[in-house]
Protein backbone atom coordinates (compact mmCIF):
# COMPACT_ATOMS: atom_id res chain seq x y z
CA UNK A 1 0.00 0.00 0.00
CA UNK A 2 3.06 2.44 1.20
CA UNK A 3 4.40 1.84 -2.51
CA UNK A 4 0.93 2.35 -4.26
CA UNK A 5 0.66 5.81 -2.25
CA UNK A 6 3.81 6.83 -2.74
CA UNK A 7 3.83 6.10 -6.85
CA UNK A 8 0.25 7.73 -6.99
CA UNK A 9 2.19 10.95 -5.55
CA UNK A 10 5.04 10.96 -7.90
CA UNK A 11 2.80 10.47 -11.47
CA UNK A 12 0.60 13.46 -10.17
CA UNK A 13 3.72 15.72 -9.72
CA UNK A 14 4.92 14.60 -13.53
CA UNK A 15 1.85 15.85 -14.48
CA UNK A 16 2.09 19.19 -13.10
CA UNK A 17 5.88 18.74 -14.04
CA UNK A 18 4.94 18.58 -17.46
CA UNK A 19 2.91 21.36 -17.73
CA UNK A 20 5.42 23.44 -16.24
CA UNK A 21 7.69 22.24 -18.80
CA UNK A 22 5.94 23.30 -21.60
CA UNK A 23 4.83 26.54 -20.17
CA UNK A 24 8.49 27.46 -19.65
CA UNK A 25 9.61 25.89 -23.40
CA UNK A 26 6.58 28.30 -24.88
CA UNK A 27 8.41 31.54 -22.70
CA UNK A 28 11.43 30.44 -24.03
CA UNK A 29 13.41 30.56 -20.39
CA UNK A 30 15.65 28.55 -19.13
CA UNK A 31 14.70 26.36 -15.53
CA UNK A 32 17.18 25.55 -13.21
CA UNK A 33 16.40 23.45 -10.14
CA UNK A 34 19.34 24.57 -7.88
CA UNK A 35 19.55 21.65 -4.89
CA UNK A 36 22.67 21.52 -1.98
CA UNK A 37 22.71 20.23 1.60
CA UNK A 38 21.64 23.36 3.70
CA UNK A 39 24.60 26.00 3.88
CA UNK A 40 26.45 24.98 1.03
CA UNK A 41 26.38 28.27 -0.85
CA UNK A 42 23.09 28.71 -3.01
CA UNK A 43 22.05 31.96 -1.81
CA UNK A 44 25.44 33.65 -2.02
CA UNK A 45 26.02 31.91 -5.36
CA UNK A 46 22.83 33.59 -6.71
CA UNK A 47 23.51 36.84 -5.12
CA UNK A 48 27.01 36.75 -7.11
CA UNK A 49 25.75 35.56 -9.91
CA UNK A 50 22.85 37.52 -10.88
CA UNK A 51 23.84 40.63 -10.96
CA UNK A 52 26.29 39.60 -13.60
CA UNK A 53 23.29 37.81 -15.51
CA UNK A 54 20.43 40.51 -14.99
CA UNK A 55 21.92 43.23 -18.41
CA UNK A 56 21.85 40.42 -21.15
CA UNK A 57 19.78 37.59 -19.31
CA UNK A 58 16.79 38.90 -16.99
CA UNK A 59 16.33 36.48 -14.40
CA UNK A 60 13.65 35.24 -12.45
CA UNK A 61 13.75 33.60 -9.01
CA UNK A 62 11.85 31.34 -6.81
CA UNK A 63 13.23 30.73 -3.26
CA UNK A 64 12.05 27.13 -1.16
CA UNK A 65 12.67 27.28 2.30
CA UNK A 66 10.82 25.55 5.52
CA UNK A 67 10.18 28.78 7.33
CA UNK A 68 11.56 32.74 6.86
CA UNK A 69 11.89 34.98 4.02
CA UNK A 70 15.55 35.70 4.51
CA UNK A 71 17.16 34.26 0.96
CA UNK A 72 14.58 35.95 -0.55
CA UNK A 73 15.34 39.13 0.81
CA UNK A 74 18.76 38.94 -0.24
CA UNK A 75 18.31 38.38 -3.90
CA UNK A 76 15.07 40.89 -4.46
CA UNK A 77 18.41 43.36 -4.40
CA UNK A 78 19.42 41.74 -7.74
CA UNK A 79 16.87 43.59 -9.38
CA UNK A 80 14.72 40.53 -10.83
CA UNK A 81 11.60 38.88 -9.92
CA UNK A 82 11.84 36.76 -6.57
CA UNK A 83 9.25 34.28 -5.03
CA UNK A 84 9.35 32.92 -2.17
CA UNK A 85 7.85 29.70 -0.98
CA UNK A 86 7.36 28.47 2.71
CA UNK A 87 6.57 24.57 2.89
CA UNK A 88 6.07 24.86 7.31
CA UNK A 89 2.74 25.93 5.56
CA UNK A 90 2.43 22.74 3.94
CA UNK A 91 3.73 20.93 7.19
CA UNK A 92 7.27 21.24 6.36
CA UNK A 93 8.56 19.76 3.04
CA UNK A 94 12.17 19.08 2.88
CA UNK A 95 11.70 19.87 -1.12
CA UNK A 96 9.51 21.70 -3.96
CA UNK A 97 6.85 19.84 -5.36
CA UNK A 98 6.22 20.70 -9.74
CA UNK A 99 2.29 22.05 -7.89
CA UNK A 100 4.22 24.56 -5.58
CA UNK A 101 6.48 25.82 -8.26
CA UNK A 102 3.22 26.00 -10.48
CA UNK A 103 1.80 28.30 -7.94
CA UNK A 104 4.18 30.20 -6.74
CA UNK A 105 4.52 31.01 -10.93
CA UNK A 106 0.97 31.74 -11.47
CA UNK A 107 1.31 35.71 -11.26
CA UNK A 108 4.80 35.86 -12.84
CA UNK A 109 5.42 36.99 -16.63
CA UNK A 110 8.13 34.34 -17.11
CA UNK A 111 8.53 35.33 -20.71
CA UNK A 112 9.79 38.76 -19.45
CA UNK A 113 12.97 36.44 -18.14
CA UNK A 114 15.28 34.77 -20.14
CA UNK A 115 16.15 32.69 -17.13
CA UNK A 116 14.25 31.05 -13.71
CA UNK A 117 16.42 29.65 -11.06
CA UNK A 118 14.44 27.70 -8.11
CA UNK A 119 16.78 27.67 -5.19
CA UNK A 120 14.94 24.26 -3.89
CA UNK A 121 14.76 23.32 -0.07
CA UNK A 122 18.17 22.47 1.36
CA UNK A 123 18.46 18.94 1.25
CA UNK A 124 20.52 16.57 -0.41
CA UNK A 125 17.93 13.56 -0.54
CA UNK A 126 14.11 14.35 -1.43
CA UNK A 127 14.43 17.13 -4.12
CA UNK A 128 16.51 14.97 -6.20
CA UNK A 129 13.03 12.73 -6.55
CA UNK A 130 10.81 15.07 -7.72
CA UNK A 131 10.77 17.03 -11.08
CA UNK A 132 9.55 20.24 -11.21
CA UNK A 133 9.56 20.98 -14.89
CA UNK A 134 13.22 22.05 -15.28
CA UNK A 135 14.91 22.06 -18.31
CA UNK A 136 17.91 21.12 -16.17
CA UNK A 137 19.53 20.01 -12.40
CA UNK A 138 22.42 21.83 -10.76
CA UNK A 139 23.63 20.70 -7.33
CA UNK A 140 26.02 22.72 -5.00
CA UNK A 141 28.35 20.94 -2.84
CA UNK A 142 30.59 23.31 -0.55
CA UNK A 143 34.21 21.71 0.39
CA UNK A 144 33.41 21.91 3.90
CA UNK A 145 31.05 18.79 2.97
CA UNK A 146 33.58 16.72 2.63
CA UNK A 147 34.64 14.34 -0.28
CA UNK A 148 31.92 11.32 0.43
CA UNK A 149 28.72 13.12 0.02
CA UNK A 150 28.46 12.22 -3.68
CA UNK A 151 28.65 8.29 -2.72
CA UNK A 152 26.20 8.68 0.62
CA UNK A 153 23.96 10.55 -1.60
CA UNK A 154 24.40 9.21 -5.16
CA UNK A 155 20.93 10.14 -6.40
CA UNK A 156 21.17 13.12 -6.08
CA UNK A 157 24.60 13.69 -8.18
CA UNK A 158 23.25 10.16 -10.48
CA UNK A 159 20.14 13.34 -11.73
CA UNK A 160 21.88 16.16 -11.73
CA UNK A 161 23.65 17.82 -14.87
CA UNK A 162 25.89 19.98 -13.17
CA UNK A 163 27.50 19.54 -9.73
CA UNK A 164 29.20 23.25 -8.14
CA UNK A 165 32.04 22.44 -6.21
CA UNK A 166 31.55 25.90 -3.45
CA UNK A 167 33.72 27.79 -1.53
CA UNK A 168 37.02 26.66 -3.13
CA UNK A 169 38.60 29.66 -1.55
CA UNK A 170 38.48 27.62 1.90
CA UNK A 171 40.69 24.94 0.57
CA UNK A 172 44.02 26.33 2.04
CA UNK A 173 42.53 26.08 5.50
CA UNK A 174 41.19 22.62 4.97
CA UNK A 175 42.25 19.00 5.19
CA UNK A 176 40.37 18.22 1.71
CA UNK A 177 41.24 16.41 -1.13
CA UNK A 178 39.29 18.38 -4.28
CA UNK A 179 40.75 15.61 -6.69
CA UNK A 180 39.08 12.84 -5.12
CA UNK A 181 35.57 15.15 -4.76
CA UNK A 182 35.51 14.97 -8.35
CA UNK A 183 36.52 11.46 -9.08
CA UNK A 184 33.45 10.46 -6.63
CA UNK A 185 30.73 12.37 -8.56
CA UNK A 186 32.34 11.18 -12.03
CA UNK A 187 31.77 7.58 -9.92
CA UNK A 188 28.14 8.40 -9.88
CA UNK A 189 27.68 9.93 -12.79
CA UNK A 190 30.36 10.37 -15.45
CA UNK A 191 28.17 12.80 -17.74
CA UNK A 192 28.34 15.56 -15.41
CA UNK A 193 29.63 19.09 -15.84
CA UNK A 194 31.62 20.21 -13.01
CA UNK A 195 32.47 24.09 -11.90
CA UNK A 196 35.14 24.49 -9.68
CA UNK A 197 34.48 27.75 -8.17
CA UNK A 198 34.53 30.68 -4.74
CA UNK A 199 31.19 33.12 -5.17
CA UNK A 200 33.57 35.10 -2.20
CA UNK A 201 36.82 35.82 -4.24
CA UNK A 202 35.20 35.23 -7.95
CA UNK A 203 37.82 32.61 -8.68
CA UNK A 204 36.16 30.00 -11.20
CA UNK A 205 32.60 31.94 -11.61
CA UNK A 206 33.16 32.83 -15.51
CA UNK A 207 32.63 29.08 -16.93
CA UNK A 208 29.25 28.94 -14.36
CA UNK A 209 28.38 32.28 -15.90
CA UNK A 210 28.82 31.51 -19.58
CA UNK A 211 26.69 28.48 -18.54
CA UNK A 212 24.03 29.63 -17.61
CA UNK A 213 24.21 32.63 -20.29
CA UNK A 214 24.61 29.92 -23.19
CA UNK A 215 21.34 27.98 -21.88
CA UNK A 216 19.49 30.93 -21.63
CA UNK A 217 20.18 31.72 -24.48
CA UNK A 218 19.45 28.33 -26.70
CA UNK A 219 16.00 28.18 -24.53
CA UNK A 220 15.34 31.88 -25.83
CA UNK A 221 15.85 30.86 -29.60
CA UNK A 222 14.11 28.04 -29.38
CA UNK A 223 11.33 30.28 -28.59
CA UNK A 224 11.67 32.83 -31.59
Amino acid sequence: MEIRVVKNVLDANNLVAAENRQRFADSGVFALNLMSSPGSGKTTLLEKSIPQLMATHPTAVVVGDICTANDAKRLAVAGGPVVQINTDEMGGDCHLGAHVVREALAGMDLSASDLLIVENVGNLVCPAEFDIGESARAVVLSVTEGEDKPLKYPLMFRVCDVAVLSKIDLLPHLSYDLSQTVANIKMVNPNIQIFELSAQSGEGMAPWLDWLKNKSAASKSRRA
